[in-house]
């Protein structure tokens, strides 16, 4: 019979007797979750009995005191009593008031070691840390090693992370490879503190070293990224070499050169040159060298994009002449698409074959015209001062065009500049001062901003003290690039001296182009640097001048890129609705783009009230957030976002519409995504449409653009596929871009963010060989899209023929009378339609009898095939195909490393490296000229005798 009252047990608290309170305390412990409402009533004299110091059951009182207080809905009054109940609250009890406790002392005690870990004055009760070290030594023993983790992460407490990785590194190295990996995520997604997070990094690095049989060095190499240390990768490149293991070194310079930044590539060949014990001279050691400069995945890269160009000239012809080449937002257009349609494919025969076209551009649509050359020979590092030969300084071209020359050399070197930063920097030193002279600003415009993209990252003072000289001429045009080139030379750098400068001199100019390149240049500076990098946002969203305010969203979006931080997302919601500017409003919303990008299917959740705002400024804000945050991932929900605002009453918001549009569906085709017809014929019929308004045309020239980007073989990556790192050079790409609102030039940005979705095996000689790799899918999921030549010109509509009522309603009593055809005949018409029907490329979209199963926000599921189909090495690998990509067994072209998923460049084992083989000439091998072979002759006795 269950107990209705809790008197009688109440009744005995009253009594002298210590066994009788004792018995009342138990029983009452058994009742309280049915009878907690009664028993609140005498709450304090539980608590005296607590208090009694002669009580010996004080800690069974205090269990019943949290239990009470637990269903009172107060938490931290029931914490703080299951603390005081001691050994009396068993965490091991299956019960939901355990389960709470238990989860509010974990966040309570990570709360305070957090603090710890920053002040170890600060003092955290003995009891937490008892039901914390219980509750993890639970998990332990249950195998729940991640969760383990993830706690002691979460609580700051590296020595519990290394006592776990220890222990089963002793029995079981691969699932410690595992566990390190696991904490790797964590570290990037969990630890918001800098200083933590880098003692995590240096510990994993000390982990994986000490494994005998399994050592990963490969995520050796994707911390060493993280944190930008070189003295640790000269060691581990030294160790290889003089292993023997010179494979893997070379993957993992191919790696650091794909995700690291130029300054750390810099340090780390500096200090192998300046090694003694490193010889520098020797063949495995100077490739080594070679592979760290960049030139070879620059090559490799750019043989890829000129080998599989599948770009539909057709349709930049089309919009070509349907826009006036003499209007210069048209001009500008169509040169920005041609630049990214041919991105890094070396192909420039639209300029070539185009010149008259050429012609109509005018002052700074030359200037973006010749700069778009930079973008088509991106990361042609053997060829690109020729090709701009004749329109470099010292040619007979206007100022436009060699100012937009040297910006065109520093997007071929982007990120790559040792070759051509001297030669860029030389501008700046011989007309670092003259200002006044419109010619020499142009050309300075340019070479700043040469000097900027080709410096990107390498923290040079040289570079920056020359920018800053131009800086102080303070003229409008040379000062905004300047400004910009600074941010982009220390990017990420947090130099205080330079933000000071860079602050100082944005209060103290009056031209509004200077102080918006040093608001977007302090930005740059401070990237990645989190919390560090809060003084500043305060000092610039202080600010009376809207540009610099604007500047400080930008710096809140860069310092917390890719770490989807609460705060973060919480103050720039705040500023986009509150803030008196519509610039800094509109930025706010585009800044949330760069915190989602490793929580992407968020976006649209977060922006879709934003997108209705009755303010234009917002709603293209949202567009432009969700084209970055989605960028390559074609996530149908930020489409479904982005559709009404391709109607939106204003042009500017139908432009961002649109352009983002093509940055989220890059590389998709029907078959994978089948609204991207639609968008294709929207593009082109907002081309086409005489009454649309010029800034909806320019989006949708630009969209054309992008969604086929370097002949369709390259995508808009934000992170790195081989070290799971942000791709810094896409974010800082996509954050100029943006600034195209307000300087047209600034579009060419946009190619920093293209990265080629290409498998590139190569040998240790560094020559690409042909062989073949198999495809566990159907070929038509990721062939090309059709070329719009190719398609069917769609049929004028015949006119309609009146037919009278009379004879419309015979032909129905004939067709009536019809006899059917029956299964012993010929098949019926549906019958027929099904048989003659196409088989359909293996997608499964979700949908199973007309019900939705699956989100609306995740793509088709691709079948994998148990009969693969195959294809080339050097061939298009989209993100989404490369995890049904693998090797043929017994392939004489063994990978160093197992494919994860991952295309890029993987180096390759020849098991038969003595049999002939074919290979692929890459670009540069394509350009070198070479003197020809003598004849073979032979040499007689009689010419010796002359000789």
């Amino acid at each position: 019979m269950a107990l209705v009252s809790a008197a009688p047990y109440l009744a005995l608290l009253g009594e002298q007797d210590a066994d009788l309170k004792s018995y009342a305390l138990t029983s009452l412990n058994g009742v309280v979750d049915e009878l907690w409402a009664e028993i609140a009533n005498n709450i304090n004299e539980l608590e005296e009995i607590y208090e009694d110091k002669n009580f010996n059951k004080s800690e069974l009182a205090a269990l019943v005191i949290s239990k009470v207080y637990y269903n009172l809905g107060d938490f931290e009054a029931s914490v703080k009593y299951a603390l005081l109940a001691g050994d009396e609250f068993n965490i091991d009890e299956k019960s939901q008031y355990v389960e709470t406790i238990v989860s509010q002392c974990i966040n309570i005690y990570s709360s305070l070691s957090q603090k710890k870990f920053e002040d170890s004055s600060a003092n955290i009760d003995s009891h937490l840390s008892d039901i914390f070290d219980k509750m993890l030594n639970k998990c332990i023993k249950a195998n729940e090693l991640k969760l383990a983790l993830g706690i002691a992460l979460e609580s700051f407490r590296l020595d519990i992370v290394i006592s776990i990785l220890d222990h089963e590194a002793k029995s079981d190295e691969e699932n410690t490879i595992n566990l390190i990996n696991y904490v790797l995520v964590c570290a990037n997604s969990v630890v918001k503190n800098i200083s933590f997070r880098t003692s995590v990094l240096n510990s994993l690095i000390k982990e994986l070293l000490k494994l005998k049989e399994n050592q990963d060095l490969f995520t050796v190499f994707k911390i060493i990224v993280q944190l930008n240390d070189s003295s640790i990768a000269v060691q581990i490149f030294k160790n290889l070499i003089e292993n023997g293991e010179y494979l893997i070194a070379y993957q993992g310079a191919f790696d650091l050169v794909n995700s690291s930044s130029q300054e750390l590539l810099d340090s780390i060949i500096s200090s192998l040159k300046n090694d003694e014990s490193f010889n520098s001279s020797g063949s495995r050691e100077a490739k080594l060298l070679h592979i760290l400069t960049g030139v070879p995945t620059c090559d490799f890269n750019i043989t890829f994009l000129h080998k599989n160009n599948n770009t539909d000239i057709s349709i930049l012809n089309k919009s070509k002449n349907l826009l006036e080449g003499r209007s210069s937002i048209f001009h500008s257009a169509v040169t920005f698409s041609n630049a990214f349609l041919h991105a890094g494919t070396t192909d420039d025969s639209f300029f070539r074959n185009n010149l008259e076209w050429l012609g109509k551009a005018t002052n700074w649509s030359k200037f973006s015209a010749t700069a778009a050359l930079g973008v088509i020979h991106m990361g042609n590092l053997g060829q690109g001062r020729n090709i701009l030969k004749p329109y470099l300084p010292g040619s007979s071209g206007s100022a436009h065009t060699r100012g937009g020359s040297l910006f065109a050399l520093g997007l071929i070197f982007a990120g790559h500049g040792r070759e051509t930063i001297d030669y860029l920097k030389s501008f700046l030193d011989e007309h670092g001062n003259s200002a006044g002279n419109k010619d020499s600003e142009v050309i300075l415009h340019g070479a700043c901003l040469g000097c900027g993209v080709a410096g990107m990252g390498s923290n040079s003072e040289a570079l920056y003290e020359a920018l800053k000289v131009v800086l102080y001429s303070d003229s409008a045009i040379s000062g905004q690039a300047a400004g910009l080139a600074m941010g982009l030379v220390m990017l990420g750098s947090g130099n205080e001296a330079a933000i000071n400068d860079m602050l100082v001199y944005s209060q103290e100019t009056q031209h509004e182009n200077i102080i918006r390149g040093l608001a977007i240049g302090i930005a740059l500076l401070n990237y990645g640097r989190e919390d560090k990098a809060l003084p500043t946002i305060e000092k610039l969203m202080s600010q009376e001048i809207s540009i610099l305010r604007y500047g400080g969203v930008f710096t809140l979006a860069l310092a917390y890129a890719g770490t989807g931080s609460n705060h973060a997302i919480k103050q720039l919601l705040h500023y986009a609705v509150s803030d008196p500017s519509d610039d800094v409003r509109r930025a706010s919303v585009i800044s949330l783009g760069f915190l989602l990008i490793r929580d992407y299917t968020a976006a649209p959740q977060i922006v879709e009230l934003l997108s209705q705002s009755h303010n234009a400024h917002v709603r293209y804000g949202t567009a432009m957030a969700l084209g970055i945050a989605c960028a390559g991932k074609a996530l149908p929900a930020a489409i479904d976002v982005l559709d009404p605002l391709t109607k939106d009453p204003v042009d500017f918001v139908r432009q961002a519409a649109l352009v983002a549009s093509g940055m989220i569906l890059i590389q998709q085709n029907e078959t994978t995504f089948p609204k991207v017809k639609e968008l294709s014929t929207k593009y082109a019929d907002t081309i086409r449409n005489k009454h649309e308004d010029a800034l909806a045309k320019f989006g949708a020239t630009l969209a054309q653009g992008i969604i086929d980007a370097g002949g369709r073989n390259v995508t808009i990556s934000l992170e790195n596929s081989q070290t799971n790192t942000l791709n810094i050079r896409a974010i800082v790409g996509l954050t100029i871009f943006t600034q195209s609102w307000y300087w047209f030039p600034l579009a060419h940005f946009l190619s920093l963010s293209f990265t080629p979705t290409a498998v590139i095996g190569v040998r240790s000689d560094l020559k690409i060989p042909k062989f073949s790799l198999n495809c566990h899918t159907k070929p038509e999921i990721f062939q090309y899209p059709l070329k719009s030549e190719n398609s069917k010109e769609k049929l004028p509509d015949k006119i309609t023929t009146a037919v009278l009522s009379t004879t419309a309603r015979a032909k129905a009593r004939a067709k009536k009378n019809q006899p059917k055809k029956t299964e012993e005949g010929n098949e019926s018409a549906e019958d027929k339609m099904e048989i003659d029907e196409e088989e359909k490329p293996s997608v499964d979209t979700g949908k199973d009898e007309g019900t939705d199963a699956k989100s609306n926000n995740e793509p088709p599921v691709i079948k994998y095939t148990k009969t693969p189909y195959q294809i080339d090495n050097l061939s298009r690998v989209l993100p989404a195909q490369s995890h049904y990509v693998a090797f043929t067994k017994d392939s004489r072209f063994v990978p160093v490393r197992k494919i994860r998923g991952t295309g890029g460049i993987i180096l390759l084992q020849d098991t038969n490296p003595n049999e002939p083989a074919e290979f692929i000439k890459t670009v540069r091998q394509l350009n070198t000229t070479e003197a020809p072979l003598p004849e073979p002759f032979t040499l007689s006795g009689n010419d010796l005798e002359d000789e």
